[in-house]
């Protein structure tokens, strides 16, 4: 369809979604940008005109501006954590994994990442702001009362920083400039307030919008990003037509690149005076942009991966719902991998596995953070461990040799966290964990153990239906951990708050066992216990010396829920539930003409059992 007509439709797909907290709203911010780069001082100047909508009840006296490259200097509170954390990220720390020296302390003036903001002005008129460390406070000339929208304009000049961490300059991949969280980013208002949180080098949180951004920069320069290029057969480098021949001005030592992204929450980009470009058709017309360094061994690699993401984003689509973007860009950035609008910047020079594993997570971020947009700083695990659990699947979904429990590997960690004593719940900021690991076990990990084990708890059948109404009930609309299970509710009509509690809200674990199998009346008699403090459902399997199997399902009182058969092929006894008072459950088996040969808890491994001896008996 022609810029206008999507433009349009992706509107109204914003504002006909349904919103389960009546009455909703969010706000919305629209910027246009114009910024030139310096690329041998590898600073810019620019300015920005932003219409800012308050579609909330509230009338807003100030407002708050992220400057994320402020984070990148000595005394900083990024720089401060990593003295205090117990296990700092070595790609911030360099060779000094205790955080006594650091790499951000020890940068000279012209190495440090600053945003500095001038002549800032609402309508017109002169607001006064101040800066504290990477927040911007104005404190507006007029209120903006509910329902209606003013414009904010501003100048900003910035450097960018030696690459710490996702942003900056001559990365160990030689990449030159990665350019995230670069411009003065308006904070997000919601229903809870402010989240004008310091960037301490965790997660993010923004405000749609339309961006329209115009970057002049060496010409020597390909770029790469978030939008859609509108001036391709201008610029060249790949972008224009095929048929179309670029021929730059002779006297003309600059380019100037627009860009126009809609709806979304966040615009980056990279630049490198070496750039290989390729661009592939993917599902439903969507262009591919692949970005990376021209050399011999990179290319190859990135030519292996650029099929397969194809038909990685063809699986997400039918997991999850449609991609509505037209294109989306993989750009090799030189830092670990991150995910932007519409795009993501990441490692490209190691395996072919290691490429296409770290685009497929990244990729899965579109749907979970670019396009629902949960809170990403409170939620972590929302966005990072839904991801995680997409990527696992399409991963297994697209193999060669498919596991039965492609999440196997995601319980024994979450295990492993647990019996270390440090886990926190997931209810903790992400900036606030006492250690990298615990946080990464809890986002990454915990959190796509919420979906597999929600599987267990409904069924896979209510949970990929689940995930597809979510996505349409909830796209470009901020949703909360509620949401997710609301959504999981009305779609099983099991009830799932306890779930939501016990899960995400404590450290509470599971850990049922069989306390003692006997003979009893001519039957067998099976005794269980619950150990943990948070109840489960019990799917019980019995395998006989004949080789035949029968299970045994055991419904929790507080859910009002009986599960689908999992395994339909082998006779399943529902039997009485089991309520969360009550710490013992028996049952018994009648005799057959086998004898019992083993008694499983939980054949699936899907039920996050902390400690596994005890849920097998079985015959010597």
């Amino acid at each position: 369809m022609t810029r206008k007509l999507y433009l349009f439709a992706f509107a109204a797909i914003s504002m006909s979604s349904f919103a389960q907290n009546n009455p909703y709203w969010q706000q919305k911010v629209d910027y246009k940008m114009n910024v030139t780069m310096d690329v041998e001082k590898f600073q810019y100047q620019g300015n920005q005109e932003l219409v800012y909508t308050n579609n909330s009840s509230d009338t807003l006296k100030k407002v708050y501006y992220h400057l994320f490259n402020n984070a990148f200097q000595p005394g900083s509170e990024m720089d401060s954590r990593l003295h205090t954390i117990k296990d700092p990220d070595v790609r911030m720390t360099g060779k000094a994994k205790n955080g006594k020296e650091n790499r951000i302390k020890n940068l000279k003036p012209d190495e440090i990442g600053y945003l500095n903001i001038t002549n800032f002005k609402q309508d017109g008129a002169v607001a006064k702001t101040k800066v504290t460390g990477t927040i911007l406070e104005v404190f507006l000339a007029k209120p903006i009362l509910p329902n209606t929208a003013t414009t904010f304009t501003l100048n900003f000049d910035g450097q960018v920083p030696v690459q710490i961490r996702r942003s900056g300059r001559n990365n160990s991949e030689g990449v030159a400039l990665s350019m995230s969280q670069w411009y003065p980013k308006m904070a997000e208002f919601d229903f809870e307030g402010w989240h004008a949180d310091p960037y301490i080098a965790r997660e993010f949180h923004g405000v749609w919008g339309d961006f329209d951004v115009k970057i002049t920069i060496d010409k020597a320069y390909t770029i790469g990003g978030s939008g859609y290029l509108q001036n391709a057969n201008e610029i060249g480098h790949g972008y224009q037509d095929k048929d179309t021949q670029v021929n730059y001005p002779r006297r003309t030592k600059n380019l100037t690149w627009h860009f126009v992204a809609p709806m979304v929450h966040d615009f980056a980009w990279a630049a490198d005076t070496n750039y290989a470009h390729d661009v592939v058709k993917g599902p439903n017309d969507v262009d591919l942009h692949f970005l990376y360094k021209n050399e011999a061994s990179t290319k190859d690699k990135w030519k292996q991966v650029e099929p397969m993401m194809v038909k990685v984003m063809e699986q997400y689509n039918r997991k999850v719902g449609d991609y509505p973007y037209k294109q989306y860009s993989f750009i090799q950035g030189g830092d670990g991998g991150m995910e932007y609008a519409m795009c993501t910047l990441m490692l490209g020079n190691g395996t072919v596995e290691g490429i296409y594993g770290t685009a497929t997570h990244e990729l899965g971020h579109s749907w979970f953070q670019h396009i629902l947009a949960s809170n990403e700083s409170k939620h972590p695990w929302m966005d990072e461990g839904f991801t995680t659990y997409i990527e696992d699947w399409v991963i297994n979904e697209l193999g060669a040799k498919k596991e039965v429990n492609p999440f196997a590997g995601n319980y024994k960690t979450y295990y492993y966290l647990v019996n270390s004593g440090k886990e926190q719940p997931q209810t903790t900021h992400g900036d606030r964990y006492d250690e990298n690991r615990s946080y990464s076990i809890a986002s990454y990990v915990k959190g796509s153990i919420y979906l597999s084990q929600l599987a267990y708890l409904i069924g896979q059948e209510n949970l990929d239906k689940t995930l597809l109404k979510y996505y349409q009930d909830f796209k470009f609309k901020h949703p909360t951990p509620n949401d997710i299970t609301r959504t999981a509710e009305r779609v099983s009509g099991a009830e799932l708050d306890w779930y939501l509690t016990d899960w995400t809200q404590t450290v509470n674990t599971i850990d049922y066992g069989i306390t003692a199998v006997s003979e009893k009346d001519n039957a067998t008699l099976v005794q269980l216990e619950r150990i943990g403090r948070m109840p489960m459902p019990m799917d019980i399997m019995v395998e006989y010396t004949d080789g035949t199997q029968e299970s045994f399902y055991v419904p929790l009182r507080m859910m009002y829920f009986e599960k689908e058969n999992p395994t339909p092929e082998i006779k399943r006894t529902v039997l009485k539930d089991w309520p969360w008072a009550a710490s013992n459950y028996e049952f018994t088996i009648p005799k057959s003409k086998a004898s019992i040969k083993k008694i499983t808890l939980d054949p699936s491994g899907l039920m996050a059992d902390v400690k596994q001896e005890n849920n097998k008996y079985e015959v010597k």
